[in-house]
């Protein structure tokens, strides 16, 4: 039985290229069994650059034996064909939503380049920086009770459960001010929750996480030490998931989720009313 050949697969865009590489990015998690070599090349917007890239993927075919994949969302036509002179297969994904939007909305398209930042506004792009901002300057419970009023949601968990990661995506995809804060044994043999917490208990919600993951992440920290034993790890997960359990918090169970699955879960629990972008 031979091993599956691996394919390139290109972002290319004349942004940054995030808008195909998340759609690709969909698209080929359909295909677990598919190797891939994913190359990004974002801000595409002459000819001369699409001559370039057209040379990269004729590289990449050569190289692997295969036609590479193409994910673009390049909108200047003298770019698109300059890049489909390589042989690749192409989703064109402007190509393939402008032409039916053209048609279900009677009005031509602008095709200009760069017109994504054009249409999330400026007050969109304040609150993720605001937000940004705001889940920088209250990590890991370095916030006073005023300051918690603010906040749109309050993770809770114990350490290194993913409370830092996931409030800084919340902020910067959704513009959300998330504060999180750390459940520590003191937490626990009190068996209640911080003080400050209480009057915000609509906000909060908890992020718990296997013992054994816990304790691999926190060996890289603390080598070797009680905070990242097994056993502390599991004693920190089950008192903390009885906290939770007794005041009533929801919460998720993060192990085998990506932060995209958790943040939406947070928003959709919590229902925190935000734009985006």
């Amino acid at each position: 039985m031979t091993d599956t050949p691996r394919r390139t697969v290109f972002f290319v865009s004349d942004g940054t290229g995030i808008t195909a590489e998340t759609l690709g990015h969909s698209l080929l998690a359909q295909f677990p069994e598919a190797k891939f070599r994913q190359i990004r090349a974002p801000f595409v917007d002459n000819i001369d650059k699409a001559i370039d890239c057209a040379n990269q993927i004729r590289e990449a075919a050569a190289e692997d034996d295969l036609r590479p994949i193409v994910f673009s969302t390049l909108v200047n036509q003298a770019t698109v064909d300059a890049l489909h002179k390589a042989d690749a297969l192409f989703l064109d994904l402007f190509e393939r939503f402008i032409g039916p939007l053209e048609t279900e909305l009677g009005q031509r398209s602008t095709h200009a380049v760069g017109r994504f930042h054009g249409i999330a506004d400026s007050t969109n792009y304040k609150h993720r920086i605001e937000a940004i901002n705001f889940a920088m300057a209250h990590d890991d419970g370095v916030s006073s009770d005023g300051e918690l009023a603010e906040a749109d949601v309050i993770l809770v968990g114990v350490s290194r459960s993913g409370k830092t990661p996931t409030s800084l995506y919340l902020a910067m995809q959704f513009g959300v001010k998330a504060a999180n804060y750390p459940l520590i044994p003191e937490d626990f043999e009190r068996n209640k929750l911080p003080g400050e917490l209480h009057k915000y208990r609509t906000k909060l919600f908890g992020l718990t996480i296997a013992p054994e993951r816990l304790s691999q992440i926190r060996q890289e920290r603390r080598p070797n030490s009680r905070y990242a034993s097994l056993e502390n790890c599991r004693y920190e997960i089950d008192a903390a998931q009885k906290l939770m359990r007794r005041e009533n918090i929801r919460w998720l169970e993060s192990t085998t989720k990506s932060i995209e699955e958790i943040s939406a879960t947070i928003l959709q629990t919590v229902r925190v009313d935000r734009p985006g972008f």
